[in-house]
């Protein structure tokens, strides 16, 4: 399968940066690849962004983030820098990404 769509969630930094480096691994080798933030995961945009991840800025500059969650974004107080920061923010399952809408496009879902 060459289509692959990762599900980030959690919110520690480090285990992130594991979620960019496969991204960023997958990208170079010619497969489709997604990121999605889910859970705690959300809060890591500002983190990220702010501290000028060199990783994180190379994800976004590929588009490679395909969606940050709205209502865990909302739950979690990050809501609006979310949105500001030029991601795309949303979810079609009560303001979730759902795994299906992937999977029916022929995405393999990777959850971490």
């Amino acid at each position: 399968m060459d289509k692959f769509v990762i599900f980030a969630f959690q919110g520690n930094p480090v285990c992130f940066v594991h979620v960019l480096l496969n991204a960023l691994d997958m990208h170079s080798k010619g497969k489709d690849v997604k990121i999605v933030l889910e859970g705690e995961a959300v809060t890591l945009v500002e983190r990220m962004t702010e501290s000028m991840n060199p990783l994180f800025k190379k994800v976004v500059d590929l588009k490679l983030i395909d969606c940050v969650c709205r209502a865990c974004s909302a739950t979690l107080g990050v809501l609006e820098y979310n949105e500001g920061s030029g991601l795309p923010v949303g979810g079609d399952m009560s303001n979730h990404p759902s795994f299906l809408s992937y999977t029916e496009k022929g995405y393999q879902v990777i959850t971490l």
